[in-house]
């Protein structure tokens, strides 16, 4: 690794983020290398059948139309760093919005490895199906933050 320009490192991780955002399966593929890891919520998945698993699960939790907003952007060496808002419209119209961080390690300006770093709290209710389990991520969100409250 190295050598490779951080300014066509930011331009293609910024490819990737509008392939996301159509949820373009083929094109995302492209911008992994074959031997790629993803690494979120305790799990890794390998290689591009990976990254097909990771986007039809990104897919079976309703998160076919989302939006990715930068807030942070870091090149260093080959690593791409980026903070940013994921907001996504799930299939019963409702929204969620997220902040998310991804550490990003280029080889040959294709993803390397990619690990993504996010609340699983803030996700949850698009899981949640039912009344009780609506309740439930109520009940942990209120107790994650009991004694910040003003």
């Amino acid at each position: 690794m190295g050598g490779q320009d951080p300014d066509r490192i930011r331009e293609v991780a910024m490819q990737l983020d509008d392939a996301m955002e159509a949820m373009d399966k083929e094109k995302v593929l492209e911008f992994f290398s074959e031997d790629c890891e993803i690494k979120f919520l305790g799990k890794t998945v390998k290689g591009k059948d990976g990254v097909k698993r990771w986007l039809d699960w990104m897919e079976a939790k309703g998160m076919t139309r989302m939006k990715l907003t930068p807030v942070n952007i870091q090149v260093i060496g080959d690593t791409f760093l980026e903070e940013f808002k994921a907001k996504a419209v799930l299939e019963d119209g409702s929204e969620i919005e997220a902040e998310q961080c991804e550490v990003l390690i280029y080889e040959d300006y294709k993803v390397k490895s990619l690990r993504l770093y996010f609340d699983r709290l803030q996700y949850a209710p698009m899981i949640a199906k039912n009344f009780v389990e609506k309740a439930v991520i109520r009940r942990l969100n209120k107790m994650t933050f009991a004694g910040l409250e003003d």
